[in-house]
């Protein structure tokens, strides 16, 4: 089989870079989908995004380059499709609860039909054809909630609760789908397999329950839910709780707490670090005491010491100084807006969310940053009396630097779409 690839070349803001060249589950969003796809194709074609698909008499798998998909639901969707036998496209219903609680809002890549909504993604056993029927592949969605919150946090829409799902597929239109991608749809999903296999796998259970005991450890600790790469230093009083997948050349100190988490390639986990359900790019360093709740840090990038991040995505080569706080729920109970698919501010459908920061970022010590805002790439915050409170979106235009003496020296690697370096201002 042949699949083609749709490029999808609009930058994702702030990054200002396609989603497709975005990190997911720590690995690019193109290699994210080459390598779950390998066992299904032989053979690859790239075209651009308006481009006729070629004329093949074969079959042949196409689909939109900002699609984030996991390998139970590919494999779902491509089992149902050859078995179905006429050209398919991916489709979701409105009562798939993942869907339209996570995968709709802030999107724009979806097709409406009815009761229906069209993914990017088709597949044609003797190659394209104009008829195309919709198949929905149910997300198989479990409730997981907060547990002990305030009854005031959970507002008119009732308990804090996300829709988990078994097998997951969205399309990545905005920086808020790369923080369903990696928690929700990721690393929640993980421990929701889990829970769900222990439940009903009783070989799985006796496999689980002998390597605890073998080891000595508690059953999150134990050698089957933590893995570990190679020429990690551990220290013995560090707390790690599975699922969680730690790479090769990782250091991570005393009093550091670890639970569901992916940690990629050289990393520097500090003493009294707290990470929970984020995933840690290669390259990251994470001085003394700061706490990543649901985040995701992109590769090369600097949380510093008592930095607080909930429910936030932070792109590669960022620094962020410390003491810095990302908040994440509106005091005064309004919707949380954040920036959608064609770069409008709309209802997240979120009741708390973090911040979005771009790739190659300097935000000085002590700054707050108010729920759902961005900081564009390239920009520098330095803490002032004028600005300590970041309560608006962030372009380049507002960078610090431009006011500095040595401006020239912070080089701006990620200009918008059709727009030249700014070194001028």
């Amino acid at each position: 089989m042949i699949k083609i690839i749709l490029q999808a070349p609009r930058p994702i803001p702030p990054f200002n870079e396609p989603a497709r060249d975005l990190r997911i589950q720590n690995v690019p969003l193109w290699l994210w989908q080459r390598n779950l796809l390998a066992p299904h194709v032989t053979r690859e074609m790239e075209i651009p995004a308006n481009a006729r698909l070629p004329l093949l008499r074969e079959p042949m798998l196409v689909y939109r380059d900002n699609l984030f998909f996991d390998e139970y639901y590919i494999n779902e969707f491509i089992r149902q499709a050859i078995k179905h036998g006429r050209p398919v496209r991916a489709a979701f219903s409105m009562e798939d609860s993942a869907f339209r609680e996570h995968a709709l809002p802030l999107s724009t890549s979806y097709t409406p039909a009815g009761n229906i909504h069209l993914a990017d993604l088709w597949y044609y056993p003797n190659g394209p054809e104009a008829d195309v029927d919709p198949l929905v592949i149910d997300m198989q969605a479990r409730e997981v909630g907060y547990y002990h919150v305030p009854s005031y946090m959970a507002g008119e829409r009732g308990d804090l609760v996300f829709q988990v799902p078994m097998r997951a597929m969205l399309a990545i239109d905005c920086w808020a789908h790369i923080f369903i991608a990696d928690v929700v749809f990721g690393l929640f999903k993980r421990g929701n397999r889990f829970e769900t296999q222990l439940d009903n796998d009783l070989s799985f259970k006796l496999k689980i329950f002998s390597k605890a005991i073998y080891e000595g450890r508690q059953i999150l600790e134990c050698s089957e839910l933590v893995k570990i790469g190679k020429n990690c230093v551990i220290d013995p009083h560090a707390v790690l709780h599975g699922p969680t997948t730690i790479g090769d050349n990782v250091t991570i100190g005393a009093g550091a707490v670890i639970e569901n988490c992916i940690i990629g390639n050289n990393v520097n986990v500090s003493q009294g670090v707290q990470l929970m359900l984020s995933v840690v790019g290669d390259g990251t360093f994470l001085p003394f005491r700061a706490a990543l709740f649901m985040t995701t840090i992109m590769d090369n990038s600097m949380i510093a010491q008592n930095t607080c991040l909930q429910m936030c995505v932070v792109g590669r080569n960022t620094f962020i100084g410390a003491g810095s706080t990302f908040t994440d729920y509106n005091l005064i109970p309004a919707p949380i807006k954040a920036l959608d698919g064609r770069d409008e501010l709309k209802n997240s459908n979120r009741p708390v969310l973090g911040g979005g920061v771009g790739h190659n970022c300097r935000i000085g010590a002590g700054m707050i940053v108010y729920p759902a805002r961005t900081i564009e790439s390239d920009v520098v915050l330095a803490a002032s009396k004028e600005r300590r409170v970041i309560d608006k979106d962030i372009k380049y235009e507002d960078s610090d630097h431009h006011k500095m003496r040595n401006a020239h020296l912070h080089k701006r690697l990620y200009p918008r779409r059709g727009e030249k370096d700014l070194e001028s201002w």
